[in-house]
């Protein structure tokens, strides 16, 4: 199960999601940004994973693919900011990655 809150700012708006990103839930989360990415541009889109018990690797690819288009991922916890930092690192340092994603040296 997944509950999604939208929070209406002047500046931005704020998606909480609370329960589990995975199975048939990651494309509600993706229905869900894309509606507001439609309807809210340019306002910054933030993403609040702080109420998320769990993520399955294609709710973590859907997070991955939402930062790279701009949103900004918030989590508190060793796991989910462990998790935040993962994804903004990969996307920083994408060159440094090989075939399978493991760390290439130079």
């Amino acid at each position: 199960m997944l509950r999604i809150t939208t929070h209406e700012m002047p500046q931005s708006v704020s998606l909480e999601l609370e329960g589990k990103l995975a199975g048939p839930w990651v494309q509600e989360m993706a229905n869900c940004y894309e509606d507001c990415a439609i309807r809210e541009e340019p306002k910054e889109i933030e993403i609040n994973l702080s109420s998320l018990t769990s993520i399955d690797a294609a709710g973590k690819q859907l997070l991955r693919n939402l930062h790279a288009r701009g949103a900004k991922l918030i989590g508190s916890g060793c796991w989910m900011k462990g998790m935040i930092a993962d994804i903004v690192r990969e996307r920083a340092e994408p060159q440094t990655r090989g075939r399978h994603g493991l760390r290439t040296e130079d």
